[in-house]
C-alpha cells in the first residue's frame, strides 16, 4: 500500500474515532480501557498525541521514565487524558485532521496500527462494535510482525501460524490460529480480547 493511501486510512480511522468519542457520556471517558490502567481518556488523548509529537518532549519524557519507553507512554497518556476535558480532547482530533506528522523514529504505518488498535481498546469495554478495515489492518499487522519493539510478536507468537478468513494473509509456523484481520491485529499486538472469537489449534497457546 503506498503512503498516501495509508495516510488516507489514516485520516478516515482518526475522524471516525472522534465521532465515536464525541457521543461518549462522562462516565464512558472514565471507563477502563482494554489497556491494563489506561481510561478510555487516555487512550483517546494519546492516540491524537501522534501528530504532536516532537524530539525534544520526548527525550524529555524518556528521562522522567528513566529510559523506560512503555512508562513514558503510560505517564504521558495518562498525564494527558487528566489535563485536558473530553471536548478539548475531540477538538485535537478535528485540530489535527489530515496532519501528516508522525513521531521521531516512526514509519506512516505506526500510526495507521495505533488507531486502528486504540479504537477497540475503547470501544470493546463500551461494547460498541467497530468493524477495522481489512487492507488497513494489513498493513498494520505487517508492521508489527516486522517491528521488534514493543510488541515482540515474533517471540510471542512462536509456534502459532496466524490465518486471516477473510482475506490472503498469514504470518508464522506452528499451530494454526484463524480468524478475521481486525482480530488477529488485535493478537499481534499482544492483546487476547479477541481470543475468544479465534479458532484452530494454536488458540490455546494464545493465553
Amino acid at each position: 500500500m503506498d503512503t498516501e493511501t495509508i495516510w488516507h486510512h489514516i485520516d478516515a480511522e482518526r475522524a471516525s474515532l472522534a465521532d465515536l468519542l464525541s457521543g461518549l457520556t462522562i462516565e464512558q471517558w472514565d471507563t477502563p480501557s482494554v489497556c491494563p490502567g489506561w481510561r478510555v481518556r487516555d487512550v483517546a488523548a494519546h492516540v491524537i498525541s501522534s501528530p504532536q509529537a516532537r524530539v525534544w518532549p520526548v527525550v524529555r519524557g524518556l528521562a522522567r521514565a528513566r529510559g523506560d519507553f512503555n512508562r513514558m507512554v503510560y505517564e504521558e497518556a495518562r498525564r494527558a487524558g487528566s489535563q485536558y476535558a473530553p471536548a478539548e480532547i475531540v477538538a485535537q482530533y478535528r485540530e489535527y485532521a489530515g496532519s501528516r506528522r508522525h513521531p521521531p523514529g516512526t514509519t506512516t504505518a505506526d500510526p495507521l496500527l495505533d488507531v486502528l488498535i486504540h479504537t477497540q481498546d475503547i470501544a470493546r469495554p463500551l461494547g460498541i462494535r467497530r468493524d477495522v478495515p481489512v487492507n488497513a489492518a494489513m498493513v498494520a499487522a505487517e508492521r508489527i510482525w516486522t517491528k521488534a519493539f514493543p510488541f515482540k510478536a515474533r517471540k510471542r507468537l512462536a509456534g502459532v501460524r496466524l490465518v486471516a478468513t477473510d482475506c490472503a494473509w498469514s504470518v508464522g509456523e506452528g499451530a494454526e490460529v484463524r480468524g478475521v484481520m481486525g482480530d488477529l491485529l488485535l493478537v499481534l499486538s499482544g492483546r487476547t480480547v479477541s481470543v475468544p472469537e479465534l479458532t484452530g489449534r494454536g488458540v490455546d497457546r494464545l493465553s
